[in-house]
């Protein structure tokens, strides 16, 4: 599990294969350890990796707010908080926010941070895989 989650934050041929060999793995979680959990479209997600995430959701992932924020799902993101309204503080994997993955959201990006920022302002740091996926 540990492997394929981190083959899931960019190798989607790869995970494809895995897969492929063994379907269950598309929800399976790995513990980082202090609470730490992250699953593969969790990878995918901070990692802004919207092609690992369409393929995992393809296969059956279970889809969660930091997914749904990363692809620019705003619909999805507003019924999440308007169903838990203290989601807009969750932390995913290894401590990433809403507003870390609304960075991420592509050409919904300032949308998505619109949006989060009119539910709660936040001082939004340089994301450092907005600007990998730049360069």
């Amino acid at each position: 599990i540990q492997d394929f989650v981190i083959y899931a934050h960019m190798d989607v041929p790869m995970v494809g294969k895995l897969l492929d060999k063994e379907p269950a793995l598309v929800n399976a979680f790995v513990d980082w350890g202090g609470g730490d959990w992250e699953s593969a479209l969790g990878a995918a997600a901070h990692m802004g990796n919207r092609e690992m995430a369409e393929l995992l959701l393809e296969r059956g992932a279970r889809i969660d707010i930091f997914a749904a924020t990363m692809l620019g799902q705003l619909d999805a993101v507003k019924a999440f908080i308007t169903l838990q309204p203290k989601l807009i503080d969750a932390k995913g994997p290894h401590g990433f926010s809403l507003h870390f993955h609304a960075q991420l959201a592509g050409p919904d990006a300032d949308r998505m941070v619109a949006y989060l920022q009119s539910v709660k302002k936040v001082d939004l740091k340089p994301n450092p895989f907005v600007e990998m996926k730049k360069g």
